[in-house]
């Protein structure tokens, strides 16, 4: 979300009325989240003006790790410099940190594709967006998903019930620390997602939705204590259940 919201701000500063625009302070206190998105808290070190140089080796782009060798261009500018300059610190300061972390294994390999992109600048910010808004597209249709066996079958569901809330086994990327609570795109993924972890015998999901809409889904290693909840299911292993009443 953090980094699709970045990336949105960047395209707007690279299309803006006033010409491309440069974050000359570009470090990550420079921003906060409003409502889902990303704004710029302080805008006194943004520039339009563009590097003017006679030739191309006038339009070498600096970093500490890194330099980019640019092109001048007929009106004796050095093109895209200040779009490249912004999308550079994206990669240093928040794509290296949050992309390869938290999304769903299928979607890792096309986030990598976007992080050594971006790192190498070979795209743009045009670029940049369409492969973002892919991922999320993917991410929130559930086309991510690979064909496998159906597994939501070995699981006993009660709907209008929930466990009783409690500190549980924890698991990465957790949207609570006092257990395993992740996203889902249906209940079969929260199944495969169960099977996968040795702990898990049960998972409840219920109303709460992320940002792109998906259900969290609650993965806990007991299903006992059950109390009344209308907007929740709650899923319980079949094995776990065996010779146990419910």
């Amino acid at each position: 979300q953090i980094c699709l919201s970045l990336v949105k701000l960047l395209f707007y500063l690279a299309h803006s009325p006033l010409g491309s625009i440069v974050l000359l302070d570009f470090q990550p206190r420079q921003f906060v989240m409003v409502d889902g998105n990303l704004k710029v808290t302080d805008m006194d070190d943004a520039s339009t003006e563009e590097l003017s140089c006679k030739e191309d080796n006038d339009c070498t782009l600096d970093f500490p790790t890194k330099s980019f060798p640019l092109k001048c261009s007929v009106v004796g500018k050095c093109e895209g410099m200040n779009e490249k300059k912004n999308l550079f610190n994206a990669y240093r300061y928040f794509f290296t940190y949050l992309l390869p972390h938290s999304a769903p294994p299928a979607l890792r390999p096309l986030l990598s594709d976007i992080l050594n992109a971006t790192g190498d600048l070979r795209y743009g910010i045009n670029e940049t967006l369409r492969d973002f808004e892919k991922v999320l597209h993917l991410y929130k249709s559930g086309l991510y998903l690979q064909k496998r066996p159906l597994l939501l079958k070995d699981y006993i569901s009660l709907k209008g019930f929930r466990t009783v809330e409690g500190e549980d086994y924890k698991c990465w990327p957790s949207y609570s620390h006092l257990g395993c609570l992740l996203s889902i795109h249906s209940a079969e993924e929260a199944a495969a997602i169960c099977n996968s972890q040795s702990q898990c015998q049960s998972f409840i999901v219920t109303q709460q939705r992320t940002w792109t809409g998906r259900p969290l889904a609650s993965f806990q290693s007991s299903w006992t204590d059950l109390i009344p909840d209308a907007n929740a299911v709650v899923y319980i292993k079949r094995s776990a259940s065996s010779g146990e009443r419910l």
